[in-house]
């Protein structure tokens, strides 16, 4: 769409659209905004949510003892660290949002990229930022419910409101989302920060008594399973490399921001637990639903009400960063032809994908009304990181087929393979130490398989489908005024007719709201025209 149909002569409003230069030129595409600070507080806000406030149990109850459980932090951290090394090269390399999805489609091709893209959009995230939410809902209502559990009810509207909140900010401006995420980050930092403190001056008056090896489980299938409950504390760590076409300067950008903000969370992480046993033996751990809360009980007096509201803020922020994230994975998988096409389209005046951030949100507050997320979320849980080390693969793959791809960061082969061998080793055994719900997590893959051919994989659809579908997209696209991203080099004239049509519906629509406000007896009849200008396929009257 061309910059000229603006609606507004000489004057810039808050839906003209908006140059993607300094030198204004005829693209709508996603902007490069985000600076290496917004992306170390894009993986730092998304990997730290509600689980180091609410239930550092997982680690500690398959280890047995407090030292071997901080061993598995620290290793997790690692481990985590060393997948975001390999991922820096991948994400340089193939620098389109998607992240790994992204990567196996480059180098295994759709149907596993398209079982990726399945279980991550349909089941995980929303999943996750739909607990999130709740959770966040839950610390802020727990200061008027004191004694008692917040009512169900109260607790899914506020998480609703929540999501929709920022669903609201993620479409109006990406600058508006990144922050809301440095804002919050800070605040769950701060948060942690001052327990870690407190911990220190305990360790600094000798509450050391506690840390001991004893009770340790040496079991290997109760080690896989302390790493999984640690590994999912740190999931987030590749967030970055789903917005990667929006950050500023990738190559130098993406590996800094991924080692700065893994390292921090490390550290944040292994301190955090420390802090809390110093005071906290393990059975009170165990038997704990909020670590954190239970900790500020025992030392911060009257103030330990402000853990709860930093717990709020950190949640919120987290569900701020699944968003962000997330819905760049169903405009990639769009771009792809393996989300419906609606999902490729960008809001011409804000350039911020609003169709896909819709949909994510509304999936999320589906989840909302199941009171058993976290079962599918542990049902699936061993496919997430299956999949990241499948997307881990890609890198030694491709530099066998693929040797003269440009490679600006080019990571030692020890690092994939040693994480590809760590990935089998925390997948397989718990698959055998818990297969009822591995089982479950292979049928919600399996169910990948017909949607792929139903819908990706049979090209020759009816007409009368492929009419429909045509519809539902025009309409869509009215109504949010959204397109596909085009550059100046795009000659496609079905594109660029539909550019035209929503740059006319945005003329109309001022020109019928400015004619209505000077004719007030003629209202009706122009928000009639004003419908059937959004919803009509001919051209509007003339007004």
């Amino acid at each position: 769409m061309s910059k000229s149909g603006s609606i507004k002569d000489g004057e810039k409003g808050p839906y003209d659209p908006v140059s993607t230069n300094e030198k204004g030129n005829d693209e709508i595409k996603l902007e490069a905004k985000m600076s290496l600070l917004n992306g170390v507080t894009v993986i730092v806000g998304s990997i730290i949510g509600s689980g180091i406030f609410v239930s550092p149990t997982g680690v500690l109850k398959y280890t047995g003892s407090v030292n071997a459980s901080l061993l598995v932090w620290t290793a997790s951290g690692i481990y985590s660290m060393v997948g975001a090394y390999c991922y820096a090269e991948l994400g340089c390399m193939i620098r389109k949002s998607g992240a790994d999805y992204a990567y196996i489609m480059e180098t295994f091709g759709p149907f596993l990229a398209f079982v990726r893209l399945w279980v991550e959009c349909m089941i995980v995230r929303p999943c996750s930022q739909a607990i999130v939410a709740l959770t966040f809902s839950v610390y802020v209502l727990k200061p008027l419910f004191p004694d008692c559990v917040p009512p169900d009810d109260s607790v899914k509207m506020l998480a609703a409101c929540c999501i929709c909140v920022l669903a609201f900010i993620n479409c109006w401006d990406v600058s508006w989302a990144t922050k809301v995420q440095d804002i919050f980050t800070y605040a769950k930092l701060l948060a942690l920060f001052i327990i870690i403190f407190t911990g220190a001056y305990q360790l600094c008056t000798g509450h050391t008594q506690y840390f001991t090896f004893e009770n340790t489980n040496t079991e290997v299938t109760s080690i896989a399973l302390s790493f999984y409950s640690g590994l999912f504390a740190y999931n987030g760590w590749n967030y970055l490399n789903f917005i990667i076409e929006e950050l500023k300067d990738p190559v130098r950008n993406l590996p800094r921001g991924i080692a700065i903000s893994c390292s921090l969370v490390t550290v944040v992480y292994v301190f955090t637990n420390m802090a809390f046993y110093t005071t906290l033996s393990p059975v009170e751990v165990l038997g704990s639903e909020a670590v954190a809360v239970t900790f500020a009980n025992r030392l911060f007096g009257v103030m330990a009400w402000t853990i709860p509201v930093f717990v709020a803020l950190s949640t919120f922020g987290a569900v701020n960063g699944i968003l962000l994230t997330s819905s760049r994975l169903f405009y990639a998988g769009a771009c792809e032809g393996q989300m419906p096409e609606i999902l490729t389209m960008i809001q011409i005046s804000r350039l911020t994908p609003t169709p896909a951030v819709l949909c994510m949100a509304l999936l999320s507050m589906l989840y909302l009304c199941s009171s058993d997320i976290s079962a599918l979320i542990n049902y699936v849980g061993f496919a997430t990181w299956l999949s990241i080390g499948v997307s881990v693969l890609c890198l030694p793959w491709l530099r066998w087929s693929q040797p003269d791809l440009p490679r600006p960061i080019k990571v030692n082969l020890i690092f994939p393979v040693f994480y590809i061998l760590a990935t089998l080793f925390v997948t397989v055994v718990p698959m055998y130490a818990s297969p009822i719900e591995t089982g479950y997590g292979c049928l919600m893959i399996l169910s990948s398989v017909p949607v792929y051919f139903a819908f990706i994989a049979w090209k020759n659809k009816p007409k009368f489908f492929q009419k429909g579908v045509g519809a539902v997209t025009q309409t869509l696209q009215k109504l949010m005024v959204v397109v596909k991203p085009t550059t100046k080099s795009s000659n496609n004239s079905k594109a660029s007719a539909t550019n035209e049509e929503i740059a006319l519906a945005i003329s109309m629509s001022k020109l019928l709201a400015r004619t209505a406000h000077s004719h007030p007896t003629l209202s009706t009849t122009k928000l009639l025209q004003k419908i059937m200008l959004v919803v009509g396929k001919s051209k509007p009257a003339q007004v």
